[in-house]
């Protein structure tokens, strides 16, 4: 079954390869030279975004073209895969088993991950020990929120990449709808509106008597719900669907039958067309990196506001792995040090790039700024909101097969919120395809 290579079959086979590591030295903020004798450093990714960051970030970083950069002495080589279709995970998968005999200018130094999946990636020997391996001391990522480490932290507690951002979520919406209906736009206010799911409903109904949809997708609340789970996706090798999980499908169904949401699949066309001015969809829920790279430079630019919502939750974000077989952990370690520990680079990230990052002083400083306000929310400065989010997520109940579980059970609903399925043969079609996906899973 090439099209999903399961975490089971990778972590045997990474378990299997114990490459060797070795000590390093060097300082944040200080480009590195191959002094370990790595010629090649090789970053795999799914998008620019990193690259990007690095590039504007990283001392001494010289772009050559659009997949290879200079540092010191050091070509960077740029693999990126879409994640679409697991794209990016299998072709990660393929590359790691390959590690242990690759030449050394072919081995993978650098590669990200996210969330829904970092445990597949962090309970292996092909990620690099943070503190113990790479050298990076635990007072250098003190200031890092708690639940970025937890992410990509391992069974054993070891630390196994670190992020430069954290993703708190808040619920984006339209001023010019919220005074219309409303008659205001202040946040403050607005929060009185949704400040629970109950609210919730009611002001939907509000909003459609007024002509407005509440949210483009049922899609757009699920990540609220799922961060706020009690209990894990797979239980002793059982699935396991949390209340919380059924709490949206209850709250979905009716928006959808009451017509406050329609079922667009996230990132599709119809999904995105709330973005404009032209339509009809009052909100969103996202976190800091949704509000530039998602809902920016459309004609709503200055006209949308943030508030906390009904409740607390994250979306996103990436996080940098060493890899183990590596010959240039000098640099690696001084990439992720640059990078995640730096206050004032992370500083630059916020000014710059309106990034939500990795540092509770940058942060505060930041949210205290008078002089600091985002142009897409209209002036406001929203990061004192996320920082009271980002201390409340608590990712106890990860597993890896978070990302898996989340597709299915999303794609499975729609069925049923559509009325094409019974509730009880949605979920009978989820537990078979999540079956499909991973064998060794049962319900």
């Amino acid at each position: 079954m090439r099209r999903k290579i399961i975490s089971g079959m990778l972590a045997m086979a990474m378990a299997a390869a114990m490459l060797s590591g070795c000590g390093s030295k060097g300082g944040s903020g200080q480009s590195a030279k191959a002094s370990d004798g790595g010629k090649v450093l090789n970053i795999s990714c799914w998008n620019e975004e990193f690259q990007t960051r690095l590039k504007e970030h990283y001392p001494g970083y010289q772009e050559i073209d659009k997949t290879t950069g200079k540092i010191g002495d050091v070509t960077v080589k740029w693999k990126m895969t879409p994640s679409t279709d697991n794209a990016y995970q299998n072709a990660l998968d393929e590359s790691l088993l390959k590690q242990k005999d690759a030449a050394a200018d072919d081995k993978i130094d650098i590669f990200l991950v996210e969330a829904d999946y970092a445990l597949k990636y962090v309970n292996t020997d092909y990620t690099l020990d943070v503190e113990k391996e790479l050298g990076i001391s635990a007072d250098k990522l003190s200031k890092q929120y708690q639940y970025t480490k937890d992410i990509v932290t391992d069974s054993k507690g070891n630390l196994k990449g670190v992020s430069w951002q954290a993703c708190p979520g808040a619920m984006i919406y339209r001023r010019d709808v919220a005074k219309k209906v409303f008659n205001t736009d202040d946040p403050k206010k607005i929060q009185e509106y949704v400040k629970d799911w109950d609210t919730f409903k009611q002001t939907a109904a509000t909003l459609k008597k007024a002509g407005y949809h509440t949210t483009s997708s049922t899609n757009d609340t699920y990540r609220v719900f799922s961060n706020n789970v009690s209990s894990k996706w797979v239980v002793d090798g059982k699935i396991n669907i949390d209340e919380q999980i059924m709490n949206w499908v209850k709250l979905s169904k009716e928006m959808f039958d009451q017509k406050y949401t329609e079922t667009y699949e996230l990132w599709s066309g119809d999904w995105q067309k709330g973005f404009t001015s032209a339509s009809d969809v009052f909100c969103y829920f996202g976190p800091a990196w949704f509000i530039d790279f998602t809902l920016g430079g459309h004609d709503l630019d200055g006209k949308w506001a943030a508030t906390d919502g009904p409740q607390s939750f994250y979306w996103g974000g990436s996080w940098i792995c060493g890899a183990n077989g590596t010959d240039n952990k000098e640099l690696v370690k001084n990439i992720i040090e640059t990078m995640t520990c730096d206050e004032k680079v992370m500083t630059e990230f916020v000014k710059k790039n309106n990034e939500f990052v990795n540092n509770k002083s940058a942060m505060q400083t930041m949210a205290e700024d008078k002089g600091y306000s985002s142009k897409i929310l209209g002036g406001q400065n929203p990061l004192g909101m996320f920082c009271t989010g980002a201390d409340k997520i608590n990712l106890n109940n990860l597993t890896p097969y978070d990302a898996g579980c989340n597709e299915e059970f999303q794609k499975a609903m729609k069925d049923y919120f559509e009325g094409h399925q019974t509730l009880e043969a949605a979920l009978d079609m989820f537990y078979k395809n999540v079956e499909t996906k991973y064998p060794e899973l049962k319900h």
